[in-house]
């Protein structure tokens, strides 16, 4: 018994001792496996990081359609329609996150794009996960111009977990006019918000440069007012400019200087130097000597919503005079109602009755509705561009539209829906006034109501209020900006006796917070 016993062991060890350098060489080229790729990286590019942008562009248009537009070694062009068919407008779609095409057009129906023409004589099967697996001619390879554009028209069902943000806005170069100020040139106009009147400068490198104001038309100052959120220009008094720096030149030409006996400048002198050169006409004088021209001559249409949407002539960097017989472009703008203060205007600019935003969170965005009879209702999607949301934001006090919204992005209304494929040229004074198709009830649903996000002045009141006395930057005392009556500018507080949760929503917003928790009083 007992020698049987030591036996089952004997062969329970051997069995053991056999089965586990099975098991471990069956462990181990697993692991090695998994640890190869780390060591011998494969040089095909992965298509999560390395995926081809793909955007639709173009006028008139809805979310779903437009030009196709590739952004290729850094810059964005366009699709020759040469053998162009549904199957690339498969693809296309699908990069695009809709699930199939319903068609594609030729010929540059949305527009003739700029730039290079990246693809050319484009053939896919359908079941490419990028335009860039189907044969071609290879990229920048085409004999096209833009009037073969090709475009397509994707059925309006979003792949399910893509995300799409449902947004028009304006597509321009990035490369030529990133941001536009205005820079007064009157000290006082510096502390009052928002500056309506100044030279106007681009972004350029680390800094700021000028417009030269040869061929400067009140069209390009429309668009600019636009940009910066005023829905209209006013006339600029060249003359006060011209003689501000007329007179500054003189002054620097003539200087008077008090000499001492010892033929030495005295510090009365010096004082009264620095006196002078503090004067307005003198600092203008002084910031113009140090005038960058970027841009030579601007030619908008008047209906642009971007500046860099406009024609453009860039200053030569060798030229000896980049403005000969010209001055740095000066604008002036007309606010809207919500962002005049005492300015003395007899006649108060108006805004529209007929229609308003709904629904957004911040001023001067949210879904259209318009006004008829006594009901308000809403405005369908299709077609709806940046020139009729321009139209809608101009006549509710605001600037031009910085985007363009569809899809019920701010939120769905009811009642009935009026308007559908409206189509502003952008120059109208209300979107009443743009041709636009009576709705039908097969037409639209609430799914499809157009919104918009329009330019504002900037107004500083970020800066307006603060929170004290906090664990955290996102709560404390609430604490207000205001002139004392002595005129000084000094933070005081508010009274919480009938503060709640919905005043602190608005406090918490206005301080770029998000949404408030609790109010405390």
């Amino acid at each position: 018994m007992e020698k049987s016993r030591r036996r089952e062991k004997l062969a329970v060890s051997l069995l053991f001792g056999l089965l586990l350098p099975c098991c471990l060489a069956q462990t181990t080229p697993s692991n090695t496996a998994t640890r190869t790729p780390t060591r011998t990286p494969t040089p095909s590019p992965s298509p999560q990081t390395e995926r081809l942008r793909v955007r639709l562009s173009g006028y008139p248009r809805k979310h779903n359609e437009g030009r196709v537009e590739l952004f290729y070694k850094g810059e964005w062009g366009t699709i020759c329609d040469d053998d162009f068919a549904i199957a690339n407008a498969n693809v296309l779609c699908r990069q695009l996150g809709f699930v199939e095409a319903t068609g594609w057009t030729h010929s540059a129906k949305y527009g003739k794009g700029q730039g290079k023409i990246w693809l050319d004589n484009v053939q896919c099967n359908g079941g490419e996960r990028s335009i860039d697996s189907c044969k071609s001619r290879g990229w920048g390879n085409s004999d096209c111009t833009h009037d073969e554009d090709a475009g397509v028209v994707c059925k309006d069902e979003r792949i399910p977990g893509f995300v799409e943000s449902n947004v028009i806005e304006s597509q321009v170069d990035e490369k030529q006019i990133e941001e536009v100020r205005l820079r007064p040139v009157v000290t006082t106009a510096r502390k009052k918000l928002p500056i309506t009147e100044g030279v106007v400068e681009v972004k350029y490198k680390d800094g700021w440069a000028q417009i030269c104001d040869l061929r400067w038309t009140i069209k390009n100052t429309h668009v600019v007012c636009g940009m910066l959120g005023f829905p209209h220009e006013r006339k600029v008094n060249k003359n006060f400019y011209k003689h501000l720096k007329k007179r500054a030149a003189e002054k620097v030409s003539r200087p008077k200087v008090n000499v001492s006996a010892g033929g030495r400048q005295t510090p009365k002198a010096k004082a009264n130097s620095k006196t002078k050169q503090s004067s307005p006409g003198k600092r203008l004088y002084l910031e113009r000597q140090k005038n960058h021209f970027h841009v030579h001559s601007v030619a908008c249409a008047g209906t642009e919503i971007h500046l860099a949407a406009c024609p453009l002539e860039f200053s030569k960097p060798n030229a000896t005079s980049s403005c000969e017989g010209g001055m740095p472009a000066v604008v002036s703008c007309m606010p809207g109602p919500l962002f005049i203060k005492n300015n003395g205007l007899k006649k108060k600019p108006k805004i529209s009755n007929n229609v308003r935003l709904k629904g957004g969170a911040k001023l001067g965005e949210g879904r259209v509705e318009v006004l008829k009879g006594n009901e308000w209702g809403t405005v369908c999607d299709d077609r709806w561009s940046l020139q009729s949301a321009s139209v809608v934001c101009r006549e509710l006090g605001f600037g031009s539209a910085k985007e363009a919204l569809t899809g019920a992005r701010m939120g769905q209304g009811i009642g009935p829906i009026y308007m559908n494929e409206v189509k502003c040229v952008g120059q109208e004074r209300s979107i009443w006034n743009c041709p636009f198709k009576n709705i039908t009830s097969e037409d639209c649903q609430h799914v499809e109501d157009a919104a918009v996000r329009c330019n504002v002045p900037y107004m500083g009141v970020e800066h307006s209020i603060r929170l004290a006395g906090g664990r955290t930057r996102y709560e404390g005392r609430l604490e207000v900006l205001s002139l004392d009556s002595n005129g000084t500018l000094s933070w005081g507080l508010i009274c919480g006796e009938t503060w709640n949760t919905r005043e602190a929503m608005v406090a918490c917003r206005q301080l770029g917070l998000g949404y408030a928790n609790q109010g405390v009083q």
